[in-house]
């Protein structure tokens, strides 16, 4: 199991200590990674690559919650950080519960910081605190065709009106 990968901020920030001690360099980046797809999987093995360690950064229920709608997550906060922790390109997983990362960007102090491409890096959160301590901010492209939005659209799509798959 992969839970050890699982951390409060504080024992994230105490690890990364002995990574930096090493000359590892920390990337993070973070998201929702709700119903976790081949899209979330190709980003985060990119964002590995560019460095030793990655962080990521997850949205706890609540701050999905005020970003998304009520209805979303529809995964649990534990179970998409036990998918997430399955993966061997993620190291660490801590939750947030603000609306925005930057506070734990500020404890991590990431070497890296990533994000999607669709966002304009002068929009990416946490992009000053990395860059001004001479990090550097990276976007990644996404995977076109494949979100979680459109997941779930294709999901209600084809079952409206049904009580589940099947019938």
């Amino acid at each position: 199991m992969s839970v050890e990968k699982i951390l409060t901020a504080e024992q994230v920030v105490q690890r990364l200590r002995s990574h930096r001690k090493s000359g590892q360099s920390i990337v993070f980046t973070n998201g929702c990674f709700d119903l976790i797809h081949a899209g979330h999987v190709r980003y985060l093995t990119e964002a590995k690559a560019l460095g030793d360690v990655l962080v990521i950064g997850l949205n706890s229920d609540n701050s999905v919650r005020r970003i998304k709608d009520s209805g979303r997550p529809l995964v649990a906060q534990d179970q998409r950080a036990e998918v997430l922790a399955g993966l061997s390109c993620v190291d660490y997983i801590t939750f947030f519960d603000d609306p925005d990362p930057y506070e734990l960007i500020r404890a991590v102090s990431p070497d890296i910081l990533v994000k999607g491409a669709d966002w304009e890096e002068r929009d990416i959160i946490g992009g000053d605190l990395v860059t001004s301590s001479g990090g550097r901010v990276e976007r990644i492209r996404l995977v076109p065709g494949i979100s979680t939005s459109m997941i779930i659209r294709r999901i209600l799509e084809r079952y409206s009106g049904k009580t589940g798959p099947g019938e």
